[in-house]
C-alpha cells in the first residue's frame, strides 16, 4: 500500500503539541521552545547513557574508544 493510501494518524503527543501550539508565536519564542525541547531529549539520552555505563571501568571506555567495526569499502555496493 502506498503512503498516500494509508490514513494519517497522529500520536497522542503530536495532538497535544498541535493543541498547545495552535496560536502564532514570535520567532524568538519558537527558537526558545525548540531549544528547551532539545535540552529535554538531550538530558533523557544522557540519563540513559549514564545508566547503561554505570558500572563501566575506564578500561571499558577505552576499549570502546579504540574499536573499529566499520564495514570495509566495497566499490560494488554503489
Amino acid at each position: 500500500m502506498a503512503l498516500t493510501e494509508s490514513p494519517q494518524r497522529f500520536t497522542h503527543a503530536q495532538l497535544e503539541l498541535l493543541k498547545m501550539f495552535s496560536r502564532d508565536l514570535p520567532e524568538e519564542q519558537w527558537t526558545e521552545l525548540r531549544r528547551i525541547i532539545a535540552q529535554y531529549f538531550m538530558q533523557k539520552a544522557t540519563e540513559l547513557a549514564d545508566k547503561v555505563t554505570e558500572h563501566w571501568t575506564e578500561e571499558d571506555f577505552n576499549r570502546l574508544l579504540h574499536r573499529h567495526e566499520r564495514t570495509p569499502y566495497n566499490p560494488k555496493n554503489q
